[in-house]
């Protein structure tokens, strides 16, 4: 591996110890150009649900069943994104960018085109394995090109793509399957994705010819870190609480807050906006202060989540959490993706991608148990109660790092304060 790829994935003590200045304040334009990519495919994995019905009429299936597109991307997103990191180890990160680009338009013009469920279903899991190899590389590149000490801003950026999507991809996407049926996105999305190919041959740099073959022994020997599972389950936990109550926030909010069904869209934008300054503020402290950022974005979270669950039948304030939990609850993501990438070390794409999976596997495991919930006596409650609970677990991995990046501080400067012991020889014989 090149010096500039070592540097980037050494650990977070090290990088400011020999690296003291402050990052420059414009990030590089590819970091932009990958932001755009994850706009994109942030857009693909929610609009489905805004098409819901008008592609379960037009297929001739019912709702229930359709809505296995979102299913079926989601178990894409946490197979693929190692699975992909695996197999494209050894290809430029340019090449790949542009191959899981090719793919992603690809599986959105066999959508448009097809009148088959199965067909559907198919292209959306091809789709999905597109955009974790796409992610996962992303950060890395992206990562990369800002230096290690804007590492976490660049992936806060990259992030902000996506939650980006959840404010205005997602809801234009939804107007514009009303006005040029559900076929129009996927159309739209494979365009732009074509699109984005030629900004990414532009913009993302040629990788140097000094950089060794990685083996995939070595890439699975630099994951044994105990610190990089630590924050794969932060990953994990801090999406998958915020997640369990944000999946049925509807019903809570028009059941038990009072609200109605037509204000609930602004409810969700301010939601999404949260979330994107939330991915932008964190990533830009969590530079500095990556423990710190993780501990108070998981309390935060877990304190908003109880709120809720206590304040639902009151509007306003509930309207108010909602948008916070944004803030807070995601807004660690990009500080645990590049802490994970700084752990691994020199397998920095395959950690990358595994934060994919995390996400996404807390993301599912979160939804599925508040829905169950729902049927309880908690009713509408019940997911905040469960994201509640899922939130809090947070803290146990966040704290541990913390520490342990405290005793590894402490350990250093003593090293550094104890003298070196003279030795005086005497030339008697």
């Amino acid at each position: 591996m090149s010096t500039r790829g070592a540097t980037l994935h050494a650990p977070a003590e090290t990088v400011r110890t020999e690296n003291p200045q402050r990052p420059s304040s414009r990030l590089p334009l590819v970091v932009h150009v990958l932001a755009l990519g994850t706009f994109l495919m942030g857009t693909t994995e929610f609009v489905v649900a805004g098409l819901l019905p008008g592609i379960a009429g037009d297929l001739q299936v019912d709702v229930a069943r359709t809505g296995l597109m979102i299913t079926v991307f989601a178990v894409g997103m946490i197979i693929g994104a190692p699975l992909m990191a695996m197999l494209t180890l050894r290809l430029p990160k340019r090449l790949t960018l542009m191959l899981a680009l090719g793919v992603f338009a690809t599986g959105h013009v066999i959508v448009a085109l097809s009148s088959n469920l199965t067909l559907v279903l198919a292209a959306r899991f091809l789709t999905a394995i597109a955009t974790g190899a796409f992610w996962a590389v992303a950060n890395v590149a992206a990562a990369r090109a800002a230096g290690p000490a804007a590492s976490s801003r660049a992936l806060g950026l990259v992030g902000a793509g996506a939650m980006l999507a959840n404010v205005v991809g997602v809801p234009v996407g939804a107007f514009a399957g009303q006005v040029m049926g559900w076929r129009g996105p996927f159309w739209a999305l494979a365009a732009l994705s074509a699109a984005a190919i030629a900004l990414i041959a532009r913009t993302v740099p040629h990788e140097g010819g000094d950089q060794q073959p990685v083996s995939i022994r070595s890439e699975l020997t630099a994951v044994r870190s105990g610190r990089l599972w630590l924050a794969l389950a932060a990953c994990a936990t801090t999406t998958g609480g915020v997640l369990a109550a944000y999946s049925y926030i509807s019903p809570l909010l028009t059941d038990r807050s009072g609200i109605s069904s037509g204000i609930v869209p602004l409810v969700l934008v301010g939601f999404g906006l949260g979330s994107l300054a939330g991915s932008l503020v964190g990533g830009r402290l969590g530079d500095r202060h990556p423990h710190t950022v993780t501990v108070v974005a998981a309390t935060g979270a877990t304190l908003l989540l109880l709120a809720i669950s206590l304040l639902a039948g009151y509007a306003v304030p509930t309207v108010l959490l909602v948008t916070l939990l944004g803030f807070f609850g995601l807004g660690a993501n990009p500080v645990l993706m590049s802490l994970a990438v700084r752990f691994a070390r020199q397998a920095p794409v395959l950690a990358s991608a595994l934060t994919v999976s995390a996400f996404n596997l807390g993301t599912a495991v979160g939804s599925w148990i508040a829905g169950v919930t729902l049927g309880s006596p908690l009713g509408t409650t019940g997911p905040a109660v469960v994201g509640t609970t899922i939130a809090a677990l947070t803290l146990i991995p966040a704290t541990a790092l913390a520490l342990t990046q405290r005793r590894r501080s402490t350990g250093t400067v003593r090293t550094r304060r104890t003298p070196t012991p003279t030795r005086t020889f005497s030339t008697k014989s």
